[in-house]
């Protein structure tokens, strides 16, 4: 399969063009709820591709605010690459978006998601055993863990995620980034954050904030409510045995929009699958 199947095309890729400003990205990031936004440059020939801007630059540099200095390169592909070519490189560099271009031109997107949803169709391989791809290694909290230890928890782990266990130590429920973005409260943030970054009362300042890194910063100034994350988990958890396939996994993600499943056997936790290890399955 190539990425041109694959993809998002061109002609639904929204960019921003330089000379720009740091605004003009977060209109973008705020409206459509990405991390990262490819720029081009109007030319006489038409738009020519430059790069790529996420929420992490604009946070890094908080009081840069023209497109030209921001703009970083990143790993590119072509629409006629073998998408478990361009899946190898999404796991090599970390990249959940990478840009398609031909030459100087940005032909569409393609994502981690599109990833997934291709082996959830069955166009390409999904029948590696996830017990195969599933990561041992599995970030837990406790269900009376308070809300802020567990976000610092996650930070800490550099995952998105936690799985929360009872006094038993059986499964109780799952907790991810978002849900704890839903419950966030700016306050009065330190000084040098930078008001474009968001103002102080936008609903979608700790979205923006909490990108830095490889998931996000320690957030000084978000208030989390101090209660047990078992009230903020979602304890109707989806879960996987070592016997599904790839495609069963991937499936799942895609209908209950989810990025990872707890990897079971019985009623005891032996690992996680996330999205990026069934892109693993491609190349391996």
């Amino acid at each position: 399969m190539k990425v041109a199947d694959a993809m998002t095309p061109g002609e639904e890729v929204v960019t921003v063009s330089l000379p720009g400003t740091r605004d003009d990205v977060l209109e973008y990031l705020q409206e459509r709820g990405f991390s990262s936004v490819p720029v081009v440059k109007e030319t006489d020939d038409g738009a020519t591709y430059r790069g790529l801007i996420s929420r992490e630059d604009l946070i890094k540099h908080p009081d840069e605010d023209q497109l030209a200095v921001l703009v970083r390169e990143v790993p590119t592909a072509s629409a006629d690459d073998d998408l478990d070519t361009v899946a190898a490189t999404m796991v090599a560099e970390d990249a959940r978006r990478i840009p398609v271009v031909d030459g100087d031109e940005i032909e569409g997107i393609i994502t981690v998601t599109d990833v997934v949803r291709a082996i959830a169709r069955g166009d390409i391989d999904g029948e590696t055993l996830v017990g195969d791809l599933a990561s041992k290694n599995v970030n837990t909290t406790y269900v009376e863990t308070p809300l802020p230890v567990v976000e610092r928890e996650i930070y800490y782990a550099n995952v998105p995620y936690a799985v929360v266990l009872d006094e038993e130590t059986s499964l109780a429920g799952i907790v991810t980034e978002v849900d704890i973005i839903e419950v966030a409260r700016v306050v009065e943030g330190e000084a040098g954050t930078g008001d474009s970054v968001a103002n102080q009362d936008d609903e979608w300042m700790w979205e923006g904030i909490k990108a830095v890194g490889n998931r996000y910063i320690p957030t000084r100034n978000v208030e989390i409510p101090a209660e047990p994350v078992s009230k903020f988990m979602s304890d109707n958890l989806e879960t996987v045995s070592t016997r599904a396939s790839a495609k069963d996994a991937a499936q799942m993600m895609i209908r209950e929009d989810i990025e990872q499943i707890p990897l079971v056997t019985g009623d005891e936790l032996i690992g996680i699958v996330r999205d990026i290890n069934l892109l693993e399955a491609l190349y391996e």
